[in-house]
């Protein structure tokens, strides 16, 4: 009796899905044969069947199994073989196939006490087909490992088996069985991810397609150019906005293929090596300037949204202004309130114990997160003064916020810039540099032969804030704070995540500015941002000394008047008038002023490049005693990196009615 292939057998619906278990399948198929076997010998009587009784051993049947590679391997055995060694046995049997079946279970606990194959025995054979010799050895390892950790398990003490019962406890408690991630191989994402042969085959056929359109137009061949540019027409539908091969379309084979063969007959008619390199090379130039021109529309774009105000924060400034100027029964209280407090810190803004902080800004949301974040943090908040300086024209703004929101019970003091009598252009350079005529030629001339019509490398230096007299106030401390001996430092685009009151305690060894360093590698030196073809540059700095970064800096004042730091400063900001140490910005003319008199900080205490870097380790930023959002991409603006957004916005104050109006209007 041959053993049917699986393949030729009909399932009924009901066990379709046993053709996936072709072992199971085989089993059940024997134990149907031997069943019927069985039916057709009881139905003939004792005699009838030519291999029972005497007559079995002659008869030959088929068995199937599988091994351990769950593979089907079948093998003939006699009828008495087979009721010997089958798991079913036959009540119906004589008697005197007993003995074989007692035979074989000797031999079976034989193999299983030794661990090897049984000799001479009269049942080996029966055996090895009862059962795969290597899952049978298998299967006497398993006892014997299971014995032995039976006994190991015995011989525990008490204590042992309490302490392990603890760990075995503690572990299902803490084991989570949230699913993280899923993963079917049908889907069509996980089909082969990183294949894009086929996409970048077919985008190389269209880069040749045009080539020999262009040919064949020159050649007057418009049978040929039409083909092609079918073709191309085609190939690019197919492509779509495709960056992987499973998300071309179902056609995109189909032609890939027809592209193919008009290549082939393009070639052969059109093909010319010079005319081929020359179309070739004209397309590369072409490409070239285009990608120029992206650029440099990309960097306008960027920096034009850089430094325009977002219609909510002029809408905020709008309203604050308005309140400060027409004030009805409610502002009046709180300017009242004003006052009164305004003459009770007075003393407070010049008390060398307490800590003093600087802000320079003209923008109300950003220096109210610097300062509620600050405040936030503090261990003592009541000994947190801040100084906050504005422009005339956000002046009103600044001061209605902080009087209608006192940080309290920390001291917020607002200046305006006008007020400051000693700022001139007779004493300032930058302010002399800022109104002299050729400034204005490089800032507002698109003739000057550096402004952007030449190029898109100084573009960011157009940027309003480097002709704003707040961003060079930090040369001024000690004009500003005459009778203060620290002060803190803090732009308007970072957030305080701690209490920065140990700064003060921080020794700067003789040092004017403590500052965290940002060179790393090759990056953020002094041969980044000055320039050592001049030879007073080189004669005086070294090109691989170390960056640092302003954001957050420590000023010791009393080593700033002796080391007299304003006048370098002025110095070497005379030198540059015409632009050739430095362009514009203070990083540049900061690292010569406070060049060998920087100490570097721990740089735990600042984290820098929230504001262009969307790579930042978050480890990093959760660590930070304070987080810069330096660079185009600030946090009040949509630019704004999305996941550092939080860090900033959970400062802002949104029970304010005016944020409310003018943030819920824009939406």
């Amino acid at each position: 009796m041959a053993f049917p292939s699986t393949s030729s057998v009909a399932y009924p619906r009901s066990l379709s899905p046993l053709r996936r278990c072709p072992g199971f399948l085989a089993l059940l198929v024997a134990v149907l044969l031997f069943l019927s076997f069985q039916i057709v010998s009881e139905r003939k009587g004792p005699g009838s069947c030519p291999g029972c009784h005497n007559g079995m051993d002659n008869a030959d049947k088929t068995i199937a199994y599988t091994n351990q590679d769950g593979r089907i391997r079948l093998f003939k055995v006699t009828t008495r073989e087979f009721l010997s060694s089958s798991i079913w046995k036959n009540p119906l049997l004589p008697k005197d196939t007993e003995p074989v079946a007692e035979t074989q279970e000797i031999a079976e606990e034989q193999l299983l006490a030794t661990g090897s194959e049984v000799s001479n025995l009269s049942s080996t054979e029966t055996l090895e087909t009862r059962t795969d010799p290597i899952k049978l050895k298998r299967e006497v390892f398993r006892r014997k490992r299971k014995e032995h950790r039976i006994q190991e398990l015995l011989q525990v003490d008490k204590e042992a088996e309490l302490h392990m019962r603890n760990v075995a406890t503690n572990r299902s408690r803490n084991f989570s069985n949230k699913v993280r991630a899923s993963y079917n191989i049908w889907r069509l994402q996980f089909h082969h991810t990183n294949t894009d042969s086929t996409l970048r085959l077919m985008k190389h056929q269209i880069i040749m397609a045009k080539v020999y359109a262009t040919i064949a137009h020159s050649q007057k061949q418009p049978d040929m150019y039409a083909l092609l540019m079918k073709c191309i027409k085609l190939c690019q539908e197919a492509i779509g906005d495709a960056h992987m091969d499973y998300e071309l379309d179902s056609s995109a084979l189909e032609r890939a293929k027809a592209m193919g063969h008009a290549l082939s007959s393009a070639r052969d008619v059109l093909y010319n090596s010079d005319e081929v390199s020359r179309r070739l090379l004209v397309m590369l130039q072409s490409t070239e300037l285009n990608i120029d021109s992206v650029k440099k529309q990309n960097s306008f774009l960027v920096q034009h949204a850089a430094k325009t105000v977002p219609m909510p924060l002029h809408c905020l400034h709008m309203q604050l202004t308005t309140d400060y100027y027409f004030r009805d029964g409610t502002i009046k209280e709180y300017f009242h309130d004003a006052v009164l407090k305004e003459e009770e810190d007075k003393a407070k803004r010049e008390d060398r114990s307490l800590y003093h902080y600087a802000i320079f800004s003209d923008n109300v949301l950003a220096a109210s997160v610097v300062v509620r974040s600050t405040v936030t943090h503090a261990k003592e908040p009541e000994k947190h003064v801040f100084h906050i300086v504005t422009d005339r024209l956000n002046f009103a703004a600044m001061t209605m916020w902080f009087i209608r929101h006192p940080p309290l019970p920390a001291t917020v003091h607002v200046e305006n810039i006008d007020n400051f009598k000693w700022l001139n252009s007779s004493y300032c350079s930058v302010l002399r540099q800022l109104e002299s005529a050729r400034l204005k030629e490089y800032y507002f001339k698109a003739h000057d032969p550096s402004s952007l019509s030449d190029g898109n490398e100084n573009l960011k230096y157009r940027n309003p804030k480097y002709l704003s007299m707040l961003n060079h106030l930090r040369f001024y401390m000690p004009e500003i704070h005459p009778k203060l001996d620290k002060i803190l430092f803090l732009d308007d685009d970072v957030v305080v995540q701690k209490d920065l009151t140990p700064l003060w305690d921080v020794d700067l060894k003789g040092m004017v500015n403590g500052a965290v360093e940002t060179c790393k590698e090759s990056f953020h030196r002094f041969d980044t941002y000055l320039n050592f073809s001049h030879p007073k540059i080189a004669e005086n700095f070294d090109p691989r000394a170390c960056g640092w970064a302003f954001g957050m800096n420590m000023f010791d004042l009393k080593e700033w008047k002796k080391q007299n730091i304003t006048g370098i400063y002025h110095y070497w900001q005379d030198l540059n008038e015409d632009r050739k140490l430095w362009k514009l910005g203070t990083l540049p003319p900061g690292l010569i002023t406070f060049y060998n008199l920087t100490y570097p900080l721990n740089r735990n205490w600042h984290v820098l490049g929230l504001g262009y870097d969307p790579a930042v380790d978050l480890a990093e930023i959760e660590n930070a005693a304070v987080v810069h959002y330096n660079g185009n991409y600030k946090p009040w603006l949509d630019l704004a990196v999305s996941k550092y957004k939080p860090y900033w916005s959970k400062y802002v104050d949104l029970d304010n009615s005016h944020i409310q109006h003018c943030y819920m209007s824009e939406q």
